[in-house]
């Protein structure tokens, strides 16, 4: 009997299906191919010397009215008047991070002028950033790089290493051909004899943990999801002294009662996280708690976002990378304060497990939620996860940082993250740690009237506000409204300044890791 082709193809199949279906492993969530296993190419490491490296090309930084010979006394004379008269001939003003590019005078392929502002001592975002932006625009030489600093205060020689290492970072190990820009390295020019060891033992840690918080957000939700995050974390700080982490899986976040945070994460194969940093560094004080919003992908959940831009939304963890980094690098620099890092990770998904718009939860405190968006998701896994961080360390204070609301980003624009707070001190400190680092904050109202505004009919309040008014502020509210007083809280919103659109001097475009050297500064300003 002659059998059709589509009919023997159908047989063909019903006899092959055992086999096929052993051909996905049990539990497997994709395709189980990895798209790399490279390591991002190197950068160029940071050295520092007491003379000025043969062949080098140099930055130097220089301040209003030019005098090269001040600026720069680690050169010869003839090459600081030949410098000065070619900057006196292409009229540069020195304004600060103005730049000038000469080339070839003094043995040297090429020369990069920085303005500066005028410092009676060091100032790390004027330092960072002028060494940042010369270093940038040196990223393809293909020599040394040199950096002087023989015409700035005393103590300056840290602060510049740690601009050019934050400006040299490389994420390119998902390239199947990466161009390797140049590796050579960047050397600092001191008579500063403890310049290296100042540095190693400080602001390179501070740049390590960015850097740890740039591959986390710079990395698909393909290969960052909840338990990886968690996996790269604890490898990051093995071995650092005086650190515990602490990781709760959904069954004993059910057993807590934190129905916010699983809420969120119920529609992802995913599992969601809780991951605590715990770093000891003050004996018995209270520790100061930094609470980040960890949704390794957000498409909206049930209430779905549009195609457009979608694919950022693998940085909607930028929040939590940026408060455990700050975490870890206050551990590995030892810092005199008791610091932990949350990170409140979910993937929210759409689909027939996930929470429904309407739907009430329940978090660890007992308080109820009346779920009317499914994509105003980060204020609930930071609801549970500030209850469960003042229940567990009774913290001194408390900060969020958070891609919270497009809101915020309208209102400020990429300038400032917004700051809410409902201690005047806690604001203070965060006010002048943005003003120290360049990641500047902008205070913003949490006014009486939101009360009314999230109030819910069924619940003790309600996820968002449909009327669209004051996005940020009703978040902002929302958070405060869960997190348990009298413990000093503040949220740092920071989904406006989450992406460089170009370069910054200290920030390759793309996903900025904002928020570690905010927390940083606020750390050192309660240590003792």
């Amino acid at each position: 009997m002659r059998i059709a082709p589509f009919a023997a193809l159908l047989i063909a199949t019903a006899l092959t299906a055992p086999a096929l279906a052993q051909d996905r492993p049990a539990g497997l969530i994709g395709s189980g191919v990895a798209p790399s296993t490279r390591e991002n190419s190197p950068e160029r490491p940071i050295r520092f010397a007491a003379t000025v490296p043969v062949g080098a090309a140099l930055i130097v930084p220089v301040t209003a009215p030019l005098d090269i010979a001040k600026s720069a006394p680690e050169l010869p004379a003839a090459t600081a008047e030949a410098i000065a008269a070619a900057a006196k001939a292409a009229r540069f003003d020195a304004k600060p991070l103005s730049t000038l590019k000469l080339h070839n005078i003094g043995g040297h392929p090429a020369i990069l002028l920085v303005g500066v502002e005028s410092l009676t001592a060091p100032k790390e975002a004027a330092l960072a950033d002028a060494a940042g932006k010369a270093s940038m625009a040196l990223r393809s030489e293909p020599s040394d790089i040199a950096i002087l600093s023989g015409g700035l205060p005393a103590g300056s020689a840290p602060y510049l290493a740690y601009g050019a290492a934050l400006a040299g970072y490389r994420y390119d190990r998902l390239k199947s051909e990466p161009k390797l820009p140049p590796a050579n390295p960047v050397t600092v020019v001191t008579s500063d004899a403890g310049a290296a060891a100042a540095y190693a033992a400080d602001l390179a840690q501070v740049a390590g943990a960015i850097r740890f918080a740039r591959d986390l957000i710079i990395t698909p939700a393909n290969e960052l999801y909840p338990e990886s995050f968690v996996a790269a974390v604890q490898k990051e700080v093995k071995g650092v002294p005086n650190v515990r982490v602490t990781v709760l899986n959904e069954a004993q976040m059910r057993e807590l009662g934190m129905g916010a945070l699983l809420g969120v994460g119920q529609g992802s194969a995913r599992p969601s996280r809780l991951l605590a940093v715990e770093y000891r560094g003050a004996g018995n004080a209270a520790p100061i708690a930094l609470v980040g919003k960890g949704i390794t992908f957000d498409n909206g959940g049930n209430s779905i976002k549009p195609a457009a831009g979608m694919w950022s939304m693998k940085a909607d963890m930028s929040g939590a990378a940026g408060a455990v980094a700050a975490a870890i690098a206050a551990a590995k620099r030892g810092a005199k304060a008791n610091v932990i890092g949350i990170a409140a990770l979910a993937e929210n998904m759409p689909g027939g497990t996930a929470q429904r718009p309407g739907d009430v939860v329940r978090t660890l405190n007992g308080k109820t939620v009346e779920m009317i968006n499914a994509d105003a998701e980060g204020r609930l896994v930071m609801a549970d996860a500030n209850q469960w961080a003042i229940r567990q360390y009774k913290p001194a204070v408390l900060v969020n940082l958070s891609t919270l609301t497009g809101a915020i980003g309208a209102a400020l624009g990429d300038e400032y993250s917004g700051l809410f707070a409902r201690n005047e001190d806690l604001a203070a400190r965060l006010t002048t740690a943005g003003a120290l680092t360049g990641e500047d904050v902008w205070r913003m109202p949490l006014h009486p009237s939101y009360t009314a505004d999230m109030a819910s009919d069924i619940a003790d309040i309600k996820n968002a506000n449909e009327g669209g008014r004051a996005g940020a502020g009703t978040a902002a509210h929302f958070i405060s409204f869960l997190t348990p007083e009298p413990t000093p809280w503040a949220h740092v919103d920071m989904a406006g300044v989450m992406t460089a659109a170009t370069d910054l001097p200290t920030v390759p475009k793309g996903l900025r890791a904002y928020g570690v050297r905010l927390f940083d500064q606020l750390i050192r300003s309660y240590e003792k």
